[in-house]
């Protein structure tokens, strides 16, 4: 969720039929998102890892996140006591306690983090899936360009920016700029 910036009920009930990790790409189809449009995310090297590591359970309707029982039909649930396990590892990990949070805010953390990386707002949005973006107007009427390159880029450095956190680098080792695509 924190990776992609996407609702937790379409994480949720995400099928494997819905991922290209060869193209590093997944498409929401239109019954499953909010706003009943179709969404495409880019999916950064990091979220490719974990989905990667995700075990292929043979289910009817190919969850890829299930209760954990082979042949299971059912998508995750019990969010509440998940977010408890975060919760209760953050406090081991900082020795301190955490302020109450929900798994939105990690959808809310993505939007934030991506603006202060110099992400602009309607990509931001166009990541989020919003219908009301900050393109308002006369230029929403007429602006149909999905963003696809910004909103690839723009989840590619937040994912790099989470990684610095989980996998910092060491201190005598400088990181050069990357290059620019061509």
């Amino acid at each position: 969720m924190l990776l992609t910036a996407q609702r937790r009920d379409e994480l949720a009930h995400a099928t494997w039929a819905e991922f290209d990790l060869g193209r590093q790409t997944w498409t929401l189809p239109a019954e499953r998102t909010k706003n009943g449009r179709a969404h495409f995310v880019h999916l950064s090297p990091l979220a490719v890892e974990i989905l990667e590591k995700l075990p292929h359970l043979a289910t009817k309707n190919g969850w890829v996140l299930t209760t954990g029982l082979s042949g299971a039909d059912t998508p995750v649930s019990g969010f509440g006591r998940g977010r408890e396990r975060i919760a209760a590892a953050m406090v081991e990990i900082s020795g301190e306690e955490v302020a109450p949070w929900t798994l939105h805010d990690l959808r809310r953390s993505a939007a934030t983090g991506m603006a202060g990386l110099g992400i602009t707002p309607h990509v931001v949005d166009k990541v989020l899936n919003h219908s009301s973006g900050k393109i308002a107007g006369v230029a929403k009427i007429y602006n149909r360009f999905e963003y696809l390159p910004e909103r690839k880029a723009a989840l590619e450095a937040w994912a790099r920016h989470v990684e610095s956190l989980i996998r910092p680098t060491p201190s005598n080792v400088v990181e050069l700029p990357r290059p620019a695509e061509v």
